[in-house]
């Protein structure tokens, strides 16, 4: 069952003490391991949201990752979980030591958040249990509040369904020169769509769909059984949030998606969301502010870096209303979407996110976006037919985003999507409905790394998007991750691609660049495949961008 605060108070000071530890820092109590543990860090280690003293660490003791209990092979007993930080990969200079419990009511994850390191600095960090070493990982704190800082490198990634083809893609992201990874959510899916693994077995995994806390446990230790995944983690560290699959298909807030329907029923659905924003808690680097409470949980943060951005990520899922005219689906002449008292974000988050344009002084403004912002007409004759699922479904909190970013000028704001299986470059518009509205930002999209299978350069969808929507400047929907380098003058997009997924192996290359000015909202093509230059490894193909 899932893990809630109530909980932890009625478990008493001593359990909580010891949950909490797991969660946060050490106790004072020592819990050894057993003798015959294995290997308890067969699901890697990771980090993430990084600050400018400290990020949170992360790892899961599973010996036998796949269990069917979704217990990892561990017993009851708590363990506990040694960590050091070094300025150095050989750990001769340490800079920090602690230790943290990890107890079955948290799968014997760990989450130590460590401070008092030094700014904008690589690190190195590790875990023991008993006598077993983890693979050593390197992270980075994030810069200053307000200090200088001439350039950030990072990488954004979404939808990687497990049995849809390999995670080839992390292999090359993890050999990038990055600052942070942002994912975008559908980490997981919570049931098998296709079997697009040419060497995947037949047989069924051990539940068809999960709707248990053990389901949803099973799904991301399947999907970090993949070394290409804990490369990446262990390389850089993450920020992460959720999209529809961590949990069910298209859910929106207190409404179930589009799974089974027995979990239509109310307490039923609270229930299986509980345990699935336990299991997302238990195998992400998240901070205790992010340990959920029951079927709650808060993931919309801001984190800064320096005087060059902010990052806010958002929570598109948990506060919306249900999708209008249907489950998300493709509509016409649906005025349902239109209602003001429809919203993707709930005022709390709405707000939030306003005061955050007001307050911020750094150069560029991030929004890690799980569903489309831009208008997605697939529709190339006078109608419009839009899904429900994106803002286009919630024009009115999407008028309210893009109109508090023109009034209050944040010419430097910069949508980071997931979701959609395709990479899309978008000028985003602060009025739809009046076609002379100007560009108000920009919107990256970007594709899935596993999920859709192989994919293709270009296919049908692609070509009612680019004929339908003048905003919609490049279409591609093969497999891959976004790269993005900025600095106070320009952003730098690249769409990184991989040729197939079935089979383990496949090469990288750059598909397309973009590049967005300071100070000129919209988006502008920097190079195509048949200049030169492969872009990501030439900058000065980036240096200038065309004439607009």
């Amino acid at each position: 069952m899932a893990l809630s605060r109530r909980r932890l108070i009625q478990m008493g000071a001593a359990g909580s003490a010891a949950l909490l530890a797991g969660a946060a820092n050490a106790s004072s109590a020592r819990f050894a391991a057993p003798r015959l543990l294995g290997d308890p860090f067969s699901l890697g280690v990771a980090s993430g949201d990084p600050t400018p003293d400290g990020v949170v660490l992360w790892t899961r003791l599973a010996p036998d990752p796949l269990a069917p209990d979704g217990l990892g092979g561990m017993a009851h007993a708590p363990v506990t979980v040694d960590y050091e930080i070094a300025l150095d990969a050989h750990f001769r200079l340490i800079a920090a030591r602690g230790s943290a419990v990890a107890t079955r009511e948290l799968g014997h994850s760990v989450h130590p958040e460590v401070h008092g390191l030094m700014p904008d600095r690589w690190y190195f960090y590790r875990f023991r249990a008993g006598s077993a070493i983890s693979p050593v990982g390197r992270t980075r704190t994030a810069p200053a509040q307000g200090q200088a800082v001439e350039r950030m490198r990072f990488a954004f990634a979404s939808c990687q369904s497990w049995s849809s083809g390999h995670f080839t893609a992390y292999q090359h992201m993890a050999a990038e020169d990055l600052d942070l990874v942002v994912h975008l959510g559908d980490y997981i899916y919570e049931k098998t769509f296709t079997r697009g693994r040419a060497d995947a077995p037949l047989t069924p995994f051990p539940r068809e769909e999960a709707v248990d806390l053990a389901g949803y446990r099973l799904l991301y230790a399947q999907g970090k059984s993949e070394p290409a995944l804990r490369a990446a983690h262990a390389a850089f560290p993450w920020v992460v949030t959720m999209d529809d699959h961590e949990v069910d298909n298209n859910w929106a807030g207190d409404s179930p998606g589009t799974g089974l329907d027995i979990h239509r029923l109310r307490w039923l659905y609270r229930r299986r969301r509980a345990a699935a924003f336990q299991a997302m808690y238990e195998h992400q680097p998240l901070r205790l502010a992010q340990m959920p409470s029951g079927p709650s949980l808060r993931l919309h943060r801001r984190y800064t870096f320096g005087d060059l951005a902010d990052l806010t990520m958002l929570d598109t899922r948990q506060y919306r209303t249900a999708q209008a005219c249907g489950d998300g689906g493709l509509v016409e002449d649906c005025e349902d979407r239109f209602a003001t008292d429809r919203t993707i974000l709930g005022a709390a988050q709405r707000d939030w996110l306003l005061d955050g344009f007001t307050r911020s002084t750094a150069r560029w403004q991030i929004i890690g976006n799980q569903v489309a912002m831009g208008q997605s007409d697939y529709d190339p004759g006078p109608e419009i037919a839009v899904g429900t699922d994106g803002w286009d479904g919630y024009v009115a909190d999407r008028d309210a985003v893009l109109g508090a970013a023109a009034r209050r000028e944040v010419d430097n704001m910069v949508v980071i999507t997931g979701d959609r299986h395709q990479n899309c470059a978008v000028d985003l518009r602060g009025d739809y409905s009046d076609p002379r509205s100007p560009v108000v930002a920009s919107e990256f999209i970007g594709t899935s790394i596993s999920t859709g299978r192989d994919g293709a350069d270009m296919n049908d969808t692609g070509r009612l998007l680019l004929a339908a929507n003048p905003d919609v400047k490049f279409f591609n929907a093969q497999r891959g991750y976004v790269r993005v380098e900025l600095d106070h003058r320009l952003w730098r997009n690249d769409f990184r691609v991989v040729p197939y997924i079935r089979t383990p192996g496949a090469p990288i290359s750059t598909r397309a660049g973009f590049v967005v000015e300071a100070g000129v909202p919209g988006v502008r093509q920097a190079w195509r495949p048949d200049d030169p230059v492969d872009a990501p490894e030439d900058n000065a193909a980036l240096a200038e961008p065309p004439p607009r």
